[in-house]
């Protein structure tokens, strides 16, 4: 058992204290998962790393109803948060209060190629075509979030699932198609 899994039960148990444990142990990992999410974002994202760590951090110990079994448990709440946050910044984004479909772009973002960022609209259609996805096979829609949103690997993403690498592949590859139909 590591000392994030026996935090994690502490936590579970009611242990006030072991939430100050938590977060040294497991904050870089989480920076560079928020920051790889992060690069795929589009121009004039108001989030940064710092702050989606933060949030999804408060999000996962301030819910009392939450347990987790292991550390690779605990990831992939981290991914599923995050991926909420990005969603609920991206729906923010576009809704008429904050400028809905006006985009503020300085020169310098003006000829910049952006590479595989997401704009705010298909980021929205891949959450609601990803849990579509979820409804017909959880395991297929948990990889793509491990992998898109958590930025992990097909190997780690076989870890946290416990399936093999192999079939984590094989998922990875089928729920991209998968999606790219359901999006297109």
């Amino acid at each position: 058992m590591t000392d994030v899994t026996r935090i994690l039960n502490a936590i579970e148990q009611g242990d006030a204290g072991a939430t100050e444990k938590l977060l040294p142990l497991v904050y870089e990992e989480l920076r560079v998962l928020a920051a790889q999410k992060l690069s795929r974002e589009g121009p004039g994202q108001a989030l940064e790393a710092t702050a989606l760590v933060h949030e999804a951090y408060i999000r996962l110990v301030g819910n009392e109803n939450q347990s987790w079994d292991n550390k690779g448990h605990f990831f992939k709440a981290a991914a599923e948060a995050m991926r909420r946050i990005l969603i609920e910044n991206a729906r923010r984004k576009k809704s008429p209060k904050h400028g809905g479909d006006h985009k503020r772009m300085d020169l310098n973002e003006a000829v910049l190629v952006i590479g595989d960022r997401v704009p705010s609209e298909t980021l929205i259609a891949l959450d609601e075509a990803l849990k579509r996805l979820s409804k017909k096979d959880k395991t297929k829609a948990d990889v793509v979030e491990l992998r898109y949103f958590a930025g992990l690997t097909s190997e780690q993403a076989a870890r946290v699932l416990k399936i093999s690498p192999t079939t984590a592949k094989r998922y990875w590859i089928y729920s991209r198609a998968w999606l790219l139909r359901e999006i297109g």
